[in-house]
């Protein structure tokens, strides 16, 4: 089966999620549309008529990362992290914040690459399983995998 184009959600423990999907490009160049702030607010939106106007990354670890998106009638949101571990193109982990009552999360991404095609990895570690599962009453879901379509189309472009 081939599973290029779909994104999947697992909840391996109870305060785990993972994303995983199959993209058609090599996973340095996934790993450089992950990380380098010239290809992130090309396809790291959310919902429709988001944008990015805000994308600082010091790609290090130690090195802090911040991006706030903007709805066209004004609304912002934004998020920020401290990256702990850079391994290009295979692994990259580091914390992130929304800020106000949401707990924050250590994320790891995995890539892996098999005959030009990257698995991508993306587990979100919560500090319980209860901050676990509002995450998952949000639209979460839906809005990982509208990023995602994006950047399957946007590496298509690259590639």
């Amino acid at each position: 089966m081939d599973s290029t184009g779909v994104t999947a959600f697992t909840t391996p423990s109870d305060r785990e999620i993972v994303a995983t999907r199959v993209v058609n490009a090599p996973r340095r160049l996934v790993f450089e549309a992950w990380t380098d702030p010239r290809h992130l607010p090309h396809w790291m939106l959310g919902p429709q008529g988001w944008t990015m106007p805000v994308c600082e990354i010091d790609l290090r670890p130690g090195g802090a990362w911040h991006f706030v998106w903007r709805r066209s009638e004004g609304t912002e949101m934004g998020m920020r992290g401290v990256y702990r571990e850079v391994t290009p193109p295979e692994r990259l982990v580091s914390t992130e914040s929304w800020g106000g009552d949401w707990p924050e999360t250590l994320n790891t991404l995995v890539l892996s690459e098999e005959n030009g095609k990257t698995t991508i990895g993306n587990t979100v570690l919560y500090p319980s399983k209860e901050a676990r599962d509002a995450a998952l009453g949000t639209g979460m879901k839906a809005g990982m995998s509208e990023s995602f379509d994006r950047l399957a189309e946007y590496l298509a472009g690259l590639s």
